[in-house]
């Protein structure tokens, strides 16, 4: 009796194991529709995704193609590509109400920088998403309303290899490529009950931005000096344009 027990209690446990692996599974193409449905409800542009990939038996996810599109008055194709995100995470809190994710790492993200005097394609996306997390914003569906939001714990996120192309109204159409320092954002989450996807996204692109005017203000001469040929007082202009841009984004930045 106690082995016909013991059989049964190893057919059961398989069971489970296998009706997670195969929930597990599924997640792939939920979080790809989730990414390119919802996301764009909070940044209001286009988001593609080109596959989401989850192994609970290594505890990892990849995340490939992920691409950002440019608010409408903009003329650049994109803000930010990523070609390639390798995340860790822990296996256990995949069905929970907090997913824990261990680790975050960006690779060599293309970054643009649009815009002038008036704003910028990054402080807009910016500005839509923090309007959403004000504002509670959630997908409309019945189905989703009737079930508590799940919130997202990430222990470090890295991006590294980061470029930002930069151009800027009033230059002529003229742009530069800089170099964006590692960004490195620790325990987002982690002392409460976890972020929503929507602050989280808010967190990182808050990051991303931040870096990105640090950039785009330390370029400023060099930027100037190949406006040389649109006048002899187009360097200066752009210097003083670049720095009201960085002004400008400071009161954003601090939200």
């Amino acid at each position: 009796m106690k082995k016909i027990f013991w059989i049964g209690g190893i057919v059961i446990l398989s069971l489970i194991v296998a009706g997670a692996f195969v929930a597990a599974s599924s997640l792939d193409g939920i979080i790809k529709a989730g990414v390119e449905t919802f996301g764009p409800r909070m940044t209001k542009t286009s988001i593609n995704l080109d596959s989401v990939h989850i192994s609970l038996l290594t505890g990892s996810a990849s995340v490939k193609g992920l691409v950002v599109g440019n608010p409408k008055s903009y003329k650049t194709a994109q803000a930010i590509s990523v070609g390639l995100a390798a995340v860790g995470i822990n296996p256990f809190s995949i069905l929970s109400d907090k997913i824990i994710v261990r680790t975050v790492h960006v690779e060599s993200p293309e970054i643009t920088f649009e815009g002038g005097l008036g704003g910028n394609n990054l402080s807009t996306i910016l500005a839509n998403v923090n309007e959403f997390t004000k504002t509670g914003g959630m997908p409309s569906t019945n189905a989703a309303a009737s079930q508590p939001g799940r919130k997202i714990e990430v222990d470090d996120f890295l991006i590294t290899g980061a470029r930002v192309h930069v151009s800027i109204t009033g230059l002529g159409g003229k742009e530069t490529t800089l170099p964006l320092p590692d960004i490195h954002l620790t325990d987002l989450g982690k002392s409460t009950d976890g972020l929503t996807p929507a602050d989280l996204t808010r967190a990182v692109l808050k990051a991303v931005t931040a870096a990105a005017v640090k950039a785009v203000a330390a370029g400023a001469a060099d930027l100037g000096k190949n406006a040389g040929a649109l006048g002899k007082d187009a360097a200066k202009d752009a210097a003083e344009g670049l720095d009201k841009i960085k002004n400008g984004l400071g009161g954003l930045l601090g939200k």
